[in-house]
């Protein structure tokens, strides 16, 4: 029989031995040469390329909006449109869009004003408004603070020529605009979010889907019960893959790698947004959210040291660390990252209870379809609508399986 402090010191072992290997798969998945976006299109990619509308809902005046639209307005491809969204004929937004219309005068540009509401997402609410002005039958969903490079519609549309795709999503990395604890929500994405994507699609799970940008079909999306399905889940992101993968469609991660904005300013608002995100993840897989601790490197490696302080440990978390370094990509980013991983796993500890969120001045569950003040459904048609299309089932994962 082995003695309790056997146990404790195999335990030990253990953190830093799944840790550092954790941290060394992610520094090597995400150091890998990125495909050179302005070199071009191969042949496959460019031989039938199909009109395109974007879709993009606005909400307010944000630091970078005009560059990130404009990156649109620029895109290396024949034939496509942009359709703008917004609910207040005041908004901010707008301003914005004419400006854009200005400059890009060769530009197909479409704006939809309307306040009607569709459910509790307001977001989705807008795709609803915003989609009968859509000319075409390929859609791409895009957020409003993403940056894309030339040939991104190219490339995310691409797998639509394949009947058997339902969406294409891609990654995103962060970019800092509002000092220190913005560049830690960076390193968020970058260093947890989008390495865990990696590796799980590495793995071969597919069950993910992010709303930054994802392309699909009408016909697809109408399969589903169009975006009125989407209307009253808080991860309509995730959903808008899961339902098409229960129409037997597949969902393809791109090769394309676009830019979002972080402008979380302070401390309370890096951890409201990213306590939301990660609450989001438990409710739609508890036991994959509960085992993501062991992604939190330094935390680990240290947990670990104290447990089994031996020589052989020892030289484990030396090689952690250096992966986790590698992972951060930079001395800045590396000197950040026990501060980084740290409050990931105090996030993750607070995730694990409560049922709400605060998304944009609203009070959320967790619990997609439900408002968080009475427990009940929104919207009995959406929610029929849904359950129509799923059989009544409502299990699900945000990104990326764990």
């Amino acid at each position: 029989m082995m003695t309790t402090a056997e146990w404790t010191s195999l335990l030990g072992a253990a953190l830093c031995g799944v840790a550092t290997c954790y941290a060394a798969v992610a520094a090597w998945l995400s150091r890998r040469r990125p495909l050179d976006l302005n070199l071009g299109l191969n042949s496959k990619l460019a031989s039938t390329p199909q009109p395109v509308t974007v879709l993009k809902p606005l909400c307010g005046g944000e630091p970078r909006l005009y560059h990130n639209l404009a990156t649109l307005c620029r895109q290396k491809y024949d034939q496509f449109q942009i359709v703008f969204g917004v609910r207040d004929a005041e908004d901010r937004a707008l301003a914005v869009v004419r400006r854009l219309q200005a400059d890009f005068p060769d530009c197909d540009i479409a704006v939809a004003i309307t306040p009607d509401l569709h459910g509790q997402n307001l977001k989705v609410s807008n795709l609803i408004n915003m989609l009968p002005l859509a000319r075409y039958d390929w859609l791409v969903i895009a957020d409003s603070d993403i940056a894309a490079p030339p040939y991104y519609l190219s490339r995310i549309t691409a797998p639509l020529a394949d009947t058997s795709t339902g969406i294409v999503t891609c990654l995103y990395r962060g970019r800092a605009l509002a000092g220190f604890w913005s560049r830690l929500g960076a390193q968020f994405i970058d260093d947890w979010f989008a390495p865990s994507v990696r590796i799980s699609h590495t793995a071969g799970s597919r069950r993910f889907a992010f709303g930054a940008s994802i392309a699909l079909r009408r016909d697809a999306l109408a399969a589903i019960g169009g975006f009125s399905a989407l209307a009253d889940r808080l991860a309509d992101d995730f959903w808008l893959g899961e339902l098409t993968r229960r129409q037997g469609l597949a969902t393809v991660l791109s090769d394309v790698v676009v830019t979002t904005d972080i402008t979380e300013a302070s401390l309370a608002e890096l951890w409201t947004h990213e306590l939301r995100w990660l609450r989001t993840i438990r409710s739609l897989s508890p036991a994959g959210f509960f085992f993501t601790f062991i992604t939190y490197t330094w935390p680990m490696l240290l947990l670990g040291l104290m447990l089994a302080p031996g020589p052989e440990v020892f030289v484990i978390a030396i090689a952690g660390v250096m992966a986790r370094s590698i992972l951060a990509g930079s001395m800045h980013a590396a000197l950040r990252a026990p501060l980084r991983d740290t409050l990931l796993l105090l996030e993750w500890a607070t995730a694990l209870f409560g049922s709400q969120v605060s998304w944009r001045g609203q009070t959320l569950s967790v619990r997609d379809g439900m408002r968080a003040e009475d427990g009940q459904t929104s919207d009995s048609t959406t929610a029929n609508s849904f359950a129509a299309h799923t059989g009544g089932k409502t299990a699900g994962r945000l990104p990326p399986s764990m």
